[in-house]
């Protein structure tokens, strides 16, 4: 699936929709996507500031899916965990970026060469338009490279 058209179905798709999360970047070869999220009457909390909820649901998938489509079909890939520390209230736009570079691809392909599960903690964050820190996040995947079949 073309980076559009990943990014034109996340957008549309419902928890992302109602919630106001938009895709707004994913890079031809997968290993960038930019998120981003308005503050709304409807997404905001008690007093005034991102749901903290949602702040955490706009950083759910990314990863999983970004490796997904750069390892293929010979590797499982999951969400497996996540914890998140909220560290300043989040006002007006807020994003995150979710890069990964060949150094990540390369330990976790190594990791997993002999079939075994490799489960590595991915960072991202949340910031505001002033690019000061809203959301710190660790995503835990499990990541293991499928046993090839034997056809007898």
């Amino acid at each position: 699936m073309s980076p559009t058209v990943m990014k034109w179905l996340i957008n549309l798709w419902p928890p992302y929709l109602g919630a106001g999360v938009r895709v707004e970047k994913i890079s031809r070869d997968y290993r960038q996507v930019q998120v981003s999220l308005r503050l709304r009457w409807y997404n905001r909390n008690y007093v005034g500031t991102h749901f903290g909820g949602t702040l955490f649901s706009m950083t759910d998938p990314f990863y999983m899916l970004m490796l997904m489509r750069i390892l293929g079909r010979d590797y499982i890939v999951w969400d497996k965990s996540a914890s998140i520390d909220f560290v300043a209230p989040g006002r007006g736009k807020v994003s995150a970026m979710f890069e990964l570079d060949e150094a990540i691809l390369g330990s976790i392909r190594a990791a997993t060469e002999s079939g075994e599960k490799y489960l590595p903690e991915l960072p991202v964050h949340v910031v505001d338009e002033a690019g000061q820190t809203v959301a710190h996040i660790r995503k835990t995947l499990y990541i293991r490279k499928k046993k090839p079949r034997h056809n007898a």
